[in-house]
């Protein structure tokens, strides 16, 4: 299994939808920050959002296992190999991120339970 290196590529806002449904002063989301970057495997990083994990982590996990040698969906989403453009299912603030294989072993830090 290889790591994934997950980049923070935009936080957005959709100022109509929140305007009509988000609460005053909603901002985009505070948690994350454009270029931050997060390193994943079977696990989600400290430091990441739990509900955007929850959105990407099936990438992620594809991408660590291999997935990185062909296109995503058949060649109609993303033209490059090994790389996904997810974003978080907030729908008024989602955080958009980008999952990169890397050649980086993983490297398992418990014991499992039998």
């Amino acid at each position: 299994m290889k790591k994934v290196r997950i980049t923070v590529l935009k936080t957005t806002l959709d100022e109509d939808l929140a305007r009509e449904y988000g609460v005053e002063g909603l901002t985009a989301c505070p948690m994350l920050r454009e270029g931050q970057v997060f390193y994943a495997d079977y696990a989600k990083p400290d430091g990441l959002c739990d509900e955007a994990w929850k959105a990407i982590y099936q990438y992620v996990f594809a991408l660590a296992h291999g997935a990185d040698k062909g296109l995503f969906y058949y060649g109609d989403w993303i033209r490059k190999p090994g790389v996904a453009v997810c974003a978080c299912n907030d729908g008024l603030r989602p955080v958009i991120f980008k999952l990169e294989a890397t050649g980086e072993e993983a490297q398992i830090d418990y014991t499992p339970v039998r």
